[in-house]
């Protein structure tokens, strides 16, 4: 088994118009036995900018706990939050510093850019090489299930509760296909005015 199934989990992250959507699956596992069925891979930086890190448990928390670190530090120096593409940067430079003994982990970064508040997301592997697009984004355990899905369901310019509904059925489907991954989900929709958070229910076997 890879090191990067060896706890399960997956993320989705989803543009529409002016909003994004992240999602992950809460369960968490090592190997085929599931320890638990509340462990959302999604984590908040700012107001507008959430980071989704799938792979080895361990290594996420402990990658995540730098970013707040390196966050804070700019912060104070700056006096203003880090935007989404900052965020992006920092994590594939922090990656690659570690590129001989990596952190087994691959980021997903969402949020809203600047005053006009543009959707913006990108993803990186476990070294920082990056990839930034403007339709969806999938890592995880059920990748090659999550893809044909949101290929099928996504659209531009989704207003944000059409795209939860898109982001939540491409989660849940893929969620039959994937052993490693599931028992249930959650998903964070981020507008200018507010984040709003909701979960979904999923099979429990």
């Amino acid at each position: 088994m890879s090191i990067m199934a060896y706890n399960g989990g997956a993320c989705i992250v989803m543009t529409g118009k002016n909003c994004v959507a992240i999602a992950s699956d809460l369960r968490f596992g090592i190997q085929q036995q599931t320890i638990s069925n509340n462990f959302p891979k999604v984590y908040r930086i700012n107001d507008k900018c959430f980071v989704g890190i799938s792979g080895l448990v361990t290594d996420a928390q402990t990658l995540y706990q730098k970013i707040v670190f390196r966050h804070n530090l700019y912060k104070l120096r700056e006096e203003r939050d880090m935007s989404p593409s900052v965020v992006t940067n920092l994590i594939a430079n922090m990656l690659y510093e570690k590129r001989f003994g990596p952190y087994f982990t691959e980021p997903l970064i969402c949020g809203l850019e600047g005053p006009d508040n543009k959707p913006f997301i990108s993803g990186m592997d476990l070294i920082g090489a990056m990839v930034a697009t403007n339709d969806f984004l999938v890592v995880g355990t059920m990748t090659p299930a999550m893809y044909g899905v949101c290929e099928t369901l996504y659209k531009p310019n989704m207003e944000k509760d059409e795209l939860f509904e898109t982001i939540s059925q491409c989660m849940l489907s893929s969620l039959e296909r994937d052993a490693l991954s599931g028992w249930g989900a959650v998903v964070h929709i981020i507008t200018p005015e507010e984040v709003v958070t909701k979960k979904l229910l999923g099979r429990q076997d």
